[in-house]
């Protein structure tokens, strides 16, 4: 059973009971929450994941609860609060900024909890086994160019973070929401009918978002890693034509390592995880403002990729 199978008045009673149990990816997350408009968005934007069912035999990764004002604020500019085992992390949002505020509180759980893995600041998309690392600062277009290559049948392994086990070498998907901002909402819209994108809000501190939820093909392999084959650090410049420029392994692995949540935290391992993806990987930096010139161009470079490799 996923999400969307759920009727609206028992997810609501299971999301203000119980709590609602589900898979993304590797995780498993359980959620409890009062907040109604909440629901909507639940059912939108993760309705093809899976239900958990059977708590006791999949423990939660992530107990996480939003809650609202229980004094006057519940009826003056009432607030959201995220709550991860219990306890309050990040700052309040408005009350009907509660998706924005589980979507960047989910982000701050898995960077601080998932030390299993060497997280990475990339948007991740695979075509079959071979993924391809998008790392890039705010505003280099790394999210809009991720969502567009999901639309044109690359498989979404996530906006947010590259999953990287040490141990295989394999990036791991959680086939969560792409969190479009600004003119980028507009721009994915425009580019694919097949764009399901939840509500805008606006006034957030990264200005206005919107998530798109993840294509239900990506949600299905959600449980299959992929081996980073190629890195695209991408950078949107207005009225530049695509071009891809490889970079040389001697230079490349400050762009991997920089871009490192918890580095440091796993010391050695993080080291010999990020040389092998350098040596495994054709890399490139990315210049583009079109955004279909640009889906074109990383396709033609995959298939040029993959021919060289045919005996």
């Amino acid at each position: 059973m996923n999400i969307a199978d759920l009727s609206r008045g028992e997810l609501t009673n299971r999301l203000k009971g119980p709590g609602l149990r589900w898979r993304s990816g590797p995780f498993s997350i359980h959620l409890k929450n009062s907040i109604n408009q909440f629901t909507d968005y639940l059912t939108l934007i993760y309705g093809g994941h899976p239900v958990i069912e059977e708590p006791w035999k999949d423990i939660a990764d992530f107990h996480i609860q939003l809650t609202t004002n229980s004094n006057y604020r519940r009826f003056w500019r009432p607030q959201v609060f995220f709550q991860l085992d219990g306890v309050k992390h990040l700052a309040p949002f408005p009350r009907d900024h509660a998706p924005p505020m589980f979507e960047w509180g989910w982000n701050f759980s898995i960077a601080g909890r998932a030390n299993h893995f060497l997280i990475l600041h990339n948007a991740v998309i695979a075509k079959g086994d071979r993924a391809m690392l998008l790392p890039g600062i705010p505003g280099s277009g790394k999210s809009t160019l991720c969502a567009a290559m999901a639309l044109k049948g690359w498989r979404l392994l996530s906006d947010e973070f590259a999953l990287l086990q040490p141990e295989s070498g394999l990036v791991f998907p959680t086939a969560r929401p792409v969190a479009l901002k600004n003119q980028s909402i507009e721009i994915i819209r425009d580019f694919s009918k097949d764009a399901l994108l939840g509500p805008d809000f606006s006034k957030t501190r990264k200005g206005t978002v919107a998530h798109m939820r993840p294509p239900d093909a990506s949600i299905k392999l959600m449980e299959q890693p992929a081996r980073p084959t190629w890195v695209v650090s991408p950078s949107y410049q207005e009225g530049q034509s695509a071009i891809l420029e490889q970079i040389p392994k001697e230079h490349a692995f400050l762009l991997v390592a920089a871009n490192a949540f918890n580095y440091e935290t796993l010391g050695d391992n993080a080291f010999k995880a990020v040389a092998r993806v350098v040596r495994e990987s054709t890399i490139f930096n990315f210049r583009y403002s079109n955004l279909e010139e640009a889906v074109a161009t990383l396709e033609m470079m995959t298939q040029n990729d993959e021919a060289q490799q045919k005996p």
